[in-house]
C-alpha cells in the first residue's frame, strides 16, 4: 500500500510549531528567540498586545506543561500581571526578561545604558556616526560590541557578526539592511519608549517641512528649546488621544537629547515627526 503523504504545512503553521518547541526549552538561542518574537508579533508593530499577548501567555503555559516544566518565578509574575487583561502591551525587552535566553544575547536587552528614552537618544547620536539618520551594519556592530564590553563580556568576531545579523532581522522592519530610529527604539521597554506615542502623529514630508519652517521663527535652520516647546504644545492639542500635554517636559527632554548643543536640526527632528522623507 502506498503511504499517504502528509499535507504541506503553511509557513505560519511551521512558525507556530517552532515557537511551541522553543517555549518548552530550558534555554533558547538568539535565533530561536527571534522566531518566537516573529511568530507572536503577527502584525509587526514592534510589541505584543491584545490577542497577541494573550495567545503568547496561553501557549507558554501549555508548552511548559507539555514539557513537564513548571513556570519560572519570572513567568508566573508575568502571567499574573498580563494574563487577565486585554489592554496589556509588552516589547521585546519585556519578553527577554521572562524567557531563558542565551546569556550574552540577553545582555543586549538588559543593559542599563538604554534605561530611558533620553539615554537612547544620546546613544543614537553616538553611533549614527555619519548622521545619515540610520544605524548601518558596522555602526550596529560597534553598538553591540560596546554593550557587551560594558557588561564585561567578550565574544569573538564571528559571534558578534551573528548577533548583528539577528538584530537586523528582529528590528529591520522594512528590510533595507539598516535601522531607523523607531526600529532601534524597540530596544527600550514599552513604558520608556516615548516614540511609540509619536508613531500615529507622524507627518508626511511636505507637511513636516511646512511645520518646521513655521516653528523655526527666526529662520536660522534649527529649532531651539522655546520653538520646540511651542511645536509640542500645538501637537498635544491637536492629538489629545495620543499625546498627553502633561508629559510635554518629557517629550521635550527626549527630543533635545538628539540636538547639537541645543540646536535641533531638521534631519534630527524628522527622525521623530516625519513619516516620509520627500
Amino acid at each position: 500500500r502506498r503511504r499517504r503523504r502528509s499535507p504541506a504545512r503553511s509557513p505560519s503553521a511551521t512558525r507556530a510549531m517552532a515557537a511551541e518547541t522553543h517555549l518548552q526549552g530550558v534555554e533558547i538561542s538568539a535565533a530561536q528567540f527571534f522566531e518566537i518574537w516573529n511568530h507572536y508579533d503577527s502584525d509587526g508593530n514592534g510589541y505584543l498586545d491584545g490577542k497577541e499577548l494573550l495567545n503568547f501567555i496561553q501557549e507558554l503555559q501549555q508548552a511548559r506543561k507539555k514539557a513537564g516544566l513548571e513556570l519560572t518565578p519570572e513567568m508566573k509574575a508575568f502571567v499574573d500581571q498580563y494574563g487577565k487583561s486585554t489592554d496589556g502591551k509588552i516589547g521585546i525587552v519585556e519578553l527577554a526578561q521572562i524567557l531563558p535566553t542565551e546569556e550574552n544575547f540577553l545582555l543586549f536587552f538588559r543593559c542599563q545604558q538604554l534605561k530611558s528614552s533620553e539615554d537612547f537618544m544620546q546613544t543614537w547620536r553616538k553611533y549614527d556616526t555619519d548622521h545619515s539618520g540610520f544605524i548601518e551594519t558596522e555602526e550596529l556592530k560597534s553598538f553591540l560590541k560596546d554593550l557587551l564590553q560594558k557588561a564585561n563580556k567578550q565574544i569573538g568576531d564571528s559571534k558578534l557578526t551573528e548577533y548583528t545579523e539577528i538584530m537586523l532581522k528582529m528590528f529591520d522592519s522594512n528590510n533595507d539592511g539598516k535601522l531607523e530610529l523607531t526600529e532601534m527604539a524597540s530596544l527600550l521597554p514599552v513604558q520608556e519608549n516615548f516614540l511609540l506615542q509619536f508613531k500615529s502623529v507622524k507627518m508626511r514630508g511636505k507637511e513636516f517641512n511646512k511645520a518646521f519652517e513655521l516653528y523655526d521663527q527666526d529662520g536660522n535652520g534649527y529649532i531651539d528649546e522655546n520653538e520646540l516647546d511651542a511645536l509640542l504644545k500645538d501637537l498635544c492639542e491637536k492629538n489629545k488621544k495620543d499625546l498627553d500635554i502633561n508629559n510635554l517636559p518629557t517629550y521635550k527632554k527626549n527630543m533635545m537629547a538628539l540636538s547639537d548643543g541645543g540646536k535641533l536640526y531638521r534631519t534630527e527632528l524628522a527622525l521623530i515627526l516625519c513619516a516620509e522623507q520627500d
